[in-house]
């Protein structure tokens, strides 16, 4: 037997063990260094980072259920446009479809969770344990997809969550604690890093555009049978499109929906395609950053200095986690 015999032979069988066997083209396309996808991470921070300027503007009009009913409303009414006019397809023949529940489920959860546990547990609470995110994504990762990260890239991961709790620690004028409030919390942020690896593990399933159409198609059915039943139980039913009688309301979760959800879940499955788990997340802790400059700009906010200490500091977190595979591209070109 020759050895391209036996070569062959051996793809077949990593096959049949269920072994990813990536072609030179597909290990290029993998690797993290290429610009359109770090360009693509920074877009997704700069979406994610102005976000809560809509947040701010729909919570002084609607409850937080109306606001993630109606910007998941919007999502799923974009992304069913995009199909029906042909800029996406979905293709679900012959394919898992529990793997793709999973996935978007856990998305829809975080949201949930979120929602709920912002209820009973401070704003700084919550920052905290968002912050945490790329660390459980890490564990995950590491555990079902057998990634790693060398101790120099976990010094970068562990300066950026500290540089996020840091922020929130020094902006604070009132830190309590609320157990249901951070179980729930930690239950949401958990629901994430479990999406965004779900997202890595399902990539070559799926299409990025498939895993957010059901994001949003769940999480729209979802708050929209929750606004129902709230709505019988109150007796509010009649008042479901009272929000849309405000104008900022209606930008406000267009923006929500439509970059923010819709677009910022396809940047991530996107960015989840092509590097490991923990680097993609790790650029939800950047939006942080540029929250707290789209504040100062946008809102007029006072900017401190430990706002702009503890942005360098996510920034260096960020660029250092990624630098290493960065050289390594360019020294295998």
């Amino acid at each position: 037997m020759n050895k391209k015999s036996i070569s062959v032979k051996t793809e077949e069988r990593k096959l049949l063990a269920g072994e990813q066997v990536k072609t030179s083209a597909e290990e290029q396309e993998q690797k993290p260094g290429n610009i359109k996808v770090y360009g693509s991470a920074v877009l997704f921070s700069f979406i994610v980072g102005f976000s809560f300027i809509g947040v701010k503007t729909c919570v002084s009009v609607a409850t937080p259920l109306e606001t993630l009913t109606y910007r998941f409303n919007f999502a799923f009414l974009a992304a069913l446009a995009a199909v029906l006019f042909g800029l996406f397809k979905i293709n679900l023949k012959e394919k898992p479809r529990t793997k793709l529940a999973l996935t978007a489920g856990f998305y829809v959860g975080f949201m949930i969770l979120q929602t709920i546990g912002l209820l009973f547990a401070t704003s700084i609470e919550s920052g905290i344990l968002f912050a945490i995110i790329p660390i459980l994504a890490k564990i995950i990762a590491g555990f079902f997809l057998k990634e790693s990260t060398s101790w120099k890239q976990n010094i970068f991961v562990c300066l950026s969550v500290a540089a996020v709790i840091l922020m929130f620690v020094l902006g604070s004028t009132d830190l309590t604690v609320n157990l249901i409030g951070l179980t729930i919390l930690f239950l949401a942020s958990l629901f994430m890093a479990i999406s965004n690896v779900m997202m890595r593990y399902v990539r070559k399933i799926y299409q990025p555009f498939e895993i957010t159409f059901f994001i949003t198609g769940g999480g729209c059915i979802l708050f929209n049978l929750a606004m129902v039943i709230f709505g019988i139980k109150n007796g509010t039913l009649g008042a479901y499109f009272e929000p849309l009688t405000h104008l900022e309301f209606i930008l406000a979760t267009l923006y929500l929906g439509i970059p923010s959800t819709l677009i910022s879940a396809m940047l991530m499955a996107y960015m989840l395609a092509h590097m490991e788990a923990v680097k993609a997340t790790i650029f939800g802790n950047l939006s942080t950053a540029i929250s707290i400059v789209a504040g100062v700009i946008v809102l007029g906010e006072p900017l401190e200095f430990y706002h702009i200490l503890c942005t360098v500091l996510i920034i260096i977190g960020v660029v250092g986690l990624s630098m290493p595979s960065m050289a390594k591209k360019e020294g295998a070109l």
